[in-house]
Order: C-alpha cells, then sequence, then structure tokens
C-alpha cells in the first residue's frame, strides 16, 4: 500500500462527493446531497480504496478481481439507497427469487447524479453528457433493477445524453416537485378525514 494512495483517493472520494453534491442540490434535494456516500469514509470502505487505489476505476473493481467479490462494495450498497443493488430482496412470492424492487423517485434522482459524477471523475476530459449512458449500456443485461426503476432511469439517462444536464435537471426537479405536491395532497386529504 502506497503512502501516497491515502491522499489520493480520500481527494478522489470528496471530489465524487462534492460533484454529486452539488448536482443534487441543483436539483433540490439538500439531505441527500449532504449525506451522499459518507460510508466511503468508514474503516471498512476506506482503506480498501487506498489499497485498491488506481486513479482511473473503482478500488472495488480490482477487489473484485482478486478475491472474486468487493467486501467493501457490499458495506457500500447496504448502506446507500441510491444503488439499485440495495433494494435487491426476496419476491413476496418466492418462486420468483430475488428481485430488483422499485426505486423511490429521490434515489433514482441520487442514482444519476452519482453516475454522472463518477464519470466524470473516471474518465477526465474525456467526459461527456453521453459517458454515464455509455456506462448503464455496459452493464444493463446484467444487472437486476425493478422494471419501472429501470425504465426511469434509461429515459434520464438517454435525456442526459441527448439533451444535456439543464434540461434534465430541470425534468428531475419537475418530478420531484410532482411527487412532493402529490404525497403533501394525499397526507391533506388522510388529516381531513374523521
Amino acid at each position: 500500500m502506497k503512502p501516497i494512495n491515502v491522499w489520493n483517493h480520500f481527494k478522489t472520494i470528496t471530489e465524487h462527493k462534492l460533484l454529486v453534491m452539488g448536482n443534487c442540490f441543483r436539483v433540490g434535494l439538500y439531505r441527500q446531497g449532504l449525506l451522499h456516500d459518507l460510508s466511503k469514509y468508514s474503516r471498512e470502505e476506506f482503506w480498501t480504496g487506498v489499497k485498491y487505489y488506481q486513479g482511473n476505476r473503482s478500488p472495488n473493481a480490482a477487489e473484485r478481481e482478486i478475491f472474486g467479490f468487493s467486501k467493501a462494495w457490499l458495506h457500500h450498497k447496504g448502506r446507500n439507497k441510491h444503488h439499485f443493488e440495495y433494494w435487491i430482496d426476496f419476491s413476496a412470492n418466492k418462486e420468483d427469487g430475488l428481485v430488483g424492487h422499485k426505486m423511490p423517485l429521490n434515489y433514482v434522482a441520487e442514482m444519476v447524479m452519482d453516475r454522472i459524477a463518477a464519470c466524470r471523475i473516471y474518465k477526465g476530459k474525456a467526459y461527456t453528457d453521453r459517458s454515464p449512458l455509455e456506462y448503464y449500456e455496459r452493464e444493463s443485461r446484467f444487472i437486476v433493477i425493478h422494471p419501472e426503476t429501470r425504465a426511469l432511469l434509461e429515459k434520464l439517462l438517454n435525456m442526459l445524453a441527448k439533451k444535456g444536464e439543464r434540461r434534465t435537471f430541470a425534468y428531475i426537479r419537475k418530478l420531484l416537485k410532482e411527487e412532493a405536491m402529490k404525497k403533501g395532497g394525499d397526507a391533506g386529504r388522510q388529516r381531513r378525514r374523521p
């Protein structure tokens, strides 16, 4: 383990966190932006990141290549609801086995911000608004994700690729506002009932 990797890894995860935070703020997800990926600073995740730091991809990928799984990733995905893997569980119908459960909109939005930031960090100057979609397309046939969550994620990544951040973020803000109004309206109706 190189001592310089302590600084490099800290700098990488902090830059990632700040990018996600800024983008979450742009769509109104202030709390999620502040709390995004705090587990990366935990002992379980941080030191794996230092040990396998490469600078151009996730250290968890290197750990996975060596051991066949990443203990740091298992820790991370179990604590961060913006990862679709967090939402994988057994179906109520036991014959279906493990399935992806539908993610709430705010976590899908944070997942998009996470993918943008990760691509910006690892691709550097080669990043384009199409990069998050390209990354998703490389893995999409292997993932276990709820069909509605998949459809929304693909819609947002395609919108980003074709229309850019400004229009995509405006659309996400609109969706989040509509959902908040709907929840507020439902709660108001429930309170008025005898």
